[in-house]
């Protein structure tokens, strides 16, 4: 070989190596979030596969899930739906009610409200809807602000869930003490008198409409509770994901999001604005005055934020895993609250997919 034919031969050899190298230095361009047209059924989906998961670990997740008497289930991750199940006669257009998870709406639309300048949650409950909300004595009610009743701190006695001012007596003074309680639907009442509209109006403008959600509240009790297909409140739940915005639309400024999603208060560590947190230190339950240690689910992840509600209707939001999980369902024990051993065992068998 000449010399002058070796001398091209290396140096195209180098320009080789050197193009080769580039390329491995240069990160993976990362995926977009999805999100959904607003109308109309599409949703880009992505595979088990493709997420490198385990397979193995389906067939024993959804075995669990019907056991469990669910009806809807949805796993998204980035935006795109990765497993979506339905069990026991439930199907993608049929609505369901969301229990406690809906109080996070209430939560959501009390922060609109806010940056619409029409509120500020630092102030008392009767600035906007009167006094004699309750049968508390005037100086005790006025010491009730929209933060209270946001962290469940109103102080006024969580006996019963009725919400009618002679049931709303006092206990403690609003900031002193954690208790779970439906007073939190008087926030319904906030934004609808300082918006001058119905709740439902307000909503369905604010939130609803501009995410693609289908679903109406109704009356129960003294409650009002929301009804949607399981895909409206993955929709909610990719929302919240994406800090309050939907593609490049803030629909809940990111400042209150940060408030609603971390610890609202010094008592109930794992409680922020009607959203309950895990990783903590400490938590409170509902119909509980104890204080437990640790992680409220030690099988789910730490970053993780949630709405829960009876008979096991579950919204958790996973920041790290870029996961959002939907559960909708009959109870699935005979325990019905908010809260069981359902959350722990699920994420046992959740996590199996990625682990």
């Amino acid at each position: 070989m000449s010399k002058s034919l070796l001398l091209l031969f290396v140096a195209v050899f180098c320009i080789n190596c050197s193009s080769d190298n580039k390329e491995s230095d240069t990160p993976p361009t990362e995926e977009p979030l999805y999100f959904p047209p607003l109308t109309g059924t599409t949703w880009k989906t992505k595979s088990v596969e493709s997420l490198d998961w385990n397979k193995a670990a389906v067939q024993p997740l959804l075995d669990y899930l019907k056991l469990k008497n669910t009806k809807g289930f949805i796993i998204l991750v980035n935006g795109q739906i990765v497993m979506e199940n339905y069990f026991n006669g439930h199907d993608a257009a049929t609505n369901w009610y969301w229990a406690s998870a809906g109080k996070t709406l209430t939560s959501a639309m009390t922060g609109i409200a806010q940056q619409e300048n029409l509120i500020n949650i630092n102030n008392k409950v009767s600035q906007y809807i009167g006094t004699g909300w309750t049968s508390t004595p005037i100086d005790k009610e006025n010491l009730i602000t929209c933060k209270n009743l946001l962290t469940m701190t109103s102080g006024l006695n969580d006996a019963t869930d009725d919400v009618t001012p002679s049931a709303l007596t006092y206990t403690a003074d609003a900031g002193t003490r954690w208790a779970y309680h439906n007073v939190y639907v008087k926030l319904q009442d906030v934004v609808a008198a300082a918006s001058r509209q119905t709740w439902s109006a307000y909503f369905n403008t604010k939130l609803r409409d501009k995410i693609g959600m289908d679903g109406s509240w109704f009356a129960s009790g003294n409650n009002s509770v929301y009804y949607s297909t399981t895909r409206s409140m993955a929709r909610f739940g990719l929302l919240m994901y994406n800090k309050g915005k939907w593609n490049d639309d803030v629909i809940l400024n990111e400042s209150y999001f940060n408030e609603a999603t971390n610890t609202s208060q010094n008592i109930n560590l794992g409680y922020g604005y009607l959203w309950w947190l895990n990783g903590k230190a400490s938590y409170h339950l509902p119909q509980s005055q104890a204080s437990f240690q640790g992680s409220i689910i030690p099988t789910g992840p730490n970053d993780m934020f949630m709405a829960l509600g009876k008979n096991d209707q579950k919204i958790y939001i996973v920041p790290s895993k870029k996961m959002v999980v939907i559960r909708m369902g009959e109870a699935a024990d005979n325990v019905n609250l908010a809260l069981s051993d359902f959350d722990k065992t699920l994420w046992t068998k959740i996590s199996a997919l990625y682990q």
